[in-house]
């Protein structure tokens, strides 16, 4: 399928926690400077993504742990136990709709161009629940959706060939059909839009600043070639 357009999102961009729910996090404060509060990396790639292939980009603007805005409104993991039960409507009408109602509004009218790409950039800790994850880039999708199959075929070519001794998976380490943003605006666009997940191992945010450059740069190569 060839695309008319491309849209790029970063749903856990930020880890920043407005004044008015500071008192959520006293004593606390340690947490937001972890991955349960968001996406270390993500943001920079979804920039730098979106900067080279010029094309409107969606950041999140606060921290998951007060409102998730890759979950669904009725998921039970909307809200964590940071978010204050007196304020989740308002935390749902302050970010979540223009957030989710932004980047609908985008994608409808890019549908109206033609064949849409959306790509949603994660990134994900190196270990959980004491189990080391080995995996260095996850590329999710549904496998019924023919359009998405082929494209994530072709970026994790594209990727083995950039970056040979990094490992590039298939709907790991999640599955790309989970409650998302992606998914949502499958059932709701249908086959000609086409939303792949970016998940990347965030220790490369840790890494040496020329690595972790070159490492990007890669990441943003490699789709630019399977788009050309």
């Amino acid at each position: 399928m060839k695309f008319k357009s491309v849209i790029v999102s970063c749903e856990h961009a930020s880890n920043a926690v407005p004044a008015r729910w500071r008192a959520a996090f006293l004593g606390h404060e340690h947490v937001l400077n972890t991955h349960r509060a968001w996406d270390p990396g993500a943001a920079l790639v979804a920039r730098e993504l979106a900067h080279a292939l010029g094309v409107p980009a969606f950041f999140g603007e606060v921290t998951r742990l007060l409102i998730d805005l890759n979950r669904s409104a009725d998921h039970p993991g909307l809200y964590s136990d940071f978010t204050p039960q007196s304020e989740r409507a308002g935390l749902l009408k302050r970010y979540w709709r223009p957030y989710r109602g932004a980047v609908r509004t985008a994608v409808a009218r890019a549908m109206k161009r033609g064949p849409t790409l959306h790509l949603s950039i994660h990134s994900f800790t190196p270990a959980l629940d004491g189990k080391l994850r080995t995996t260095e880039f996850g590329l999710l999708y549904d496998p019924a959706r023919p359009a998405e199959k082929q494209f994530v075929l072709r970026w994790q070519r594209a990727l083995r060939r950039m970056l040979p001794n990094m490992r590039t998976k298939l709907n790991n380490p999640y599955r790309g059909t989970s409650d998302g943003c992606t998914t949502a605006l499958r059932a709701e666009f249908g086959r000609r839009y086409c939303g792949i997940e970016l998940e990347m191992n965030h220790a490369f945010s840790a890494k040496p600043p020329d690595s972790w450059t070159d490492v990007r740069a890669a990441i943003v190569a490699s789709v630019v070639r399977v788009l050309a």
